[in-house]
């Protein structure tokens, strides 16, 4: 087992197995965050198979070779806990919150969902119609909608333009069998990391893992990594939908979650529309009137990102909202930001960072963080230091590239 200690309180564990383990202790709270990151997800699947990451995802919690999916539901609830998972592009999670006393049934349950569920052909039948309602609550919601059109026409061709939850027809198709294959070539420890924060014992959390079955077999390697893809750019697409409202998607495609310019996209985007003193909200709300939800957001894959704008907006004033967006786009493009706006979203996105740290669940998912994308751990200090060292030269090169309106992919959803 190789092991680091990575800060005071905080280790790294490689099992032989190709596992991650990473702990940070933090002897004030009485809670425990613990999750399970499975590197499969919708990244990895084919058009016909869209879907099925996020399925398996449901299907776990339909039963496992040690419990029902009521008991499932009751271990960690009646104990005052929690149990959720979610799919992503790039993974797919599982994790719990508890008392720190009920850790190792966390790990129970945990390792009980990620490793031995049952995948009945029977439960498929009746969850399919469960994430059948899914798709249909996003058609009928065009303020989701809206999202899962723009990455679709910014990379119509890739994975990350796939729908996370599927088509009717794609998820219609799926079986049993095809639950059981997806599982076991994703699903091994190999292609996993563990990660557990809050007012826990490392020790003591390897051994529930190594009782568990956790080290046993041999090393395996991570799933074999997505390659690079450049979004479409520049496109104008325009879906006609009978609403009261024109939803109005901006956005580029951008760096990936390893690249060291994304500490000045994410200053950039709190600036731009990250919150109500932000140029968008100032200018497309306050001073105009024009939308009531009008917001900046970035998100960094394994291999690619994104960084857009959202806008919701009266069909009669969308014209001129896009207008407006465009023109803030052109500034920002043009002349970065001046130096009391850098100090100020630097500032804001250094107390972002670290009242998000507050959270035993934020620091787990912090660490989780540093394995999936392989970079190397930093030091709360080391972090907003590279955030202070952000420059003005660095701003107005991003800015420039990745903010020019003729780059922007823009979807308008709404007659």
């Amino acid at each position: 087992m190789l092991t680091e200690q990575l800060d005071e309180r905080l280790v790294r564990c490689v099992a032989p197995n190709g596992l991650r383990i990473l702990t940070e202790a933090l002897p004030g709270v009485r809670s425990a965050a613990l999750g399970i990151w499975v590197r499969s997800a919708s990244v990895h699947e084919s058009p016909d198979r869209m879907g099925i990451s996020h399925l398996l995802e449901h299907m776990v919690f339909k039963g496992t070779e040690r419990r029902t999916p009521y008991q499932i539901a009751l271990e960690l609830e009646s104990r005052g806990g929690s149990l959720d998972a979610f799919t992503s592009r790039d993974h797919t999670t599982y994790q719990a919150h508890t008392l720190d006393a009920d850790l190792p049934v966390a790990v129970d349950v945990l390792t009980d969902l990620v490793r031995r569920p049952l995948l009945r052909q029977s439960d498929l039948d009746l969850e399919r119609n469960v994430i059948l309602e899914e798709i249909s609550s996003v058609q009928d919601a065009p303020d989701d909608l809206v999202f899962e059109l723009h990455a679709k026409a910014l990379w119509p061709a890739h994975p990350y333009g796939y729908s996370i939850l599927g088509t009717p027809e794609t998820v219609g198709s799926i079986n049993s069998d095809d639950l059981l294959a997806a599982h076991i070539s994703g699903y091994y420890p190999g292609n996993c990391i563990i990660a557990a924060a809050g007012n826990i014992d490392h020790d003591q959390l390897m051994a529930a893992l190594e009782r568990e079955g956790w080290f046993e077999g041999d090393a395996t390697p991570v799933r074999a990594g997505i390659p690079p893809v450049d979004g479409v750019r520049g496109s104008r697409i325009e879906v006609p939908r009978e609403s009261q409202q024109c939803h109005l998607v901006f956005g580029s495609d951008a760096v990936s979650s390893r690249d060291p310019r994304r500490y000045v996209f994410s200053i950039i985007s709190t600036v731009f529309g990250g919150g109500m003193s932000s140029r968008l909200f100032q200018k497309v709300r306050e001073e105009l009137g024009l939308a009531y939800a009008v917001f900046s957001y970035q998100q960094f894959y394994q291999t690619a990102g994104i960084t857009g704008v959202y806008v919701g907006t009266q069909l009669e004033t969308a014209d001129q909202a896009t207008e407006v967006v465009l023109a803030e786009y052109a500034k920002l493009a043009s002349q970065g930001l001046p130096a009391e706006e850098l100090a100020g979203g630097k500032q804001q996105l250094k107390g972002q960072i670290m009242l998000s740290l507050e959270s035993p669940m934020s620091r787990m998912h912090r660490l989780a963080g540093v394995e999936l994308t392989r970079d190397k751990y930093r030091r709360l200090d080391e972090i907003l230091a590279e955030i202070d060292a952000v420059s003005d030269n660095d701003i107005r090169a991003v800015a420039a590239e990745f903010f020019d309106p003729a780059r922007q992919t823009i979807v308008r959803l709404g007659e």
